[in-house]
């Protein structure tokens, strides 16, 4: 309840998951969060209501998603990819690359191998 943070119990996490400032962070049933993923205020990682069964994004490792992020449906989030602050992502990302915007689009590469250690929060 001090936190807000909604993690369904039947979701899968890996080891070395961050959740920088955990407020208002919402994950739900079916989605999986590899190994060394950072997660920041207000993202959620839900369905789009559309779905049945296995709904949820498939978070890779290495993912940084940005604060206000909102990543919707049966999707992949490739290893070692960025998303923007505020980004509404409704189809897989590539890894290794950065998406922004509403909804978001790829902008550019993502050279770090593992963003979310890094902290990178840079567009380019």
């Amino acid at each position: 309840e001090v936190f807000a943070v909604d993690i369904h119990p039947g979701c899968t996490l890996g080891m070395g998951i961050m959740f920088d400032h955990a407020t208002g962070i919402v994950i739900g049933e079916t989605c999986v969060i590899d190994d060394d993923v950072s997660i920041l205020q207000h993202v959620t990682l839900g369905g789009t209501g559309n779905e049945q069964g296995d709904r949820h994004p498939k978070v890779r490792s290495g993912v940084l998603i940005s604060a206000g992020a909102k990543v919707l449906g049966n999707i992949e989030i490739g290893s070692g990819s960025k998303i923007g602050a505020g980004s509404v992502v409704l189809s897989d990302v590539r890894p290794h690359t950065t998406v922004v915007g509403v909804p978001a689009r790829e902008i550019g590469k993502c050279e770090a191998d593992s963003p979310a250690q890094t902290m990178d929060q840079s567009l380019a």
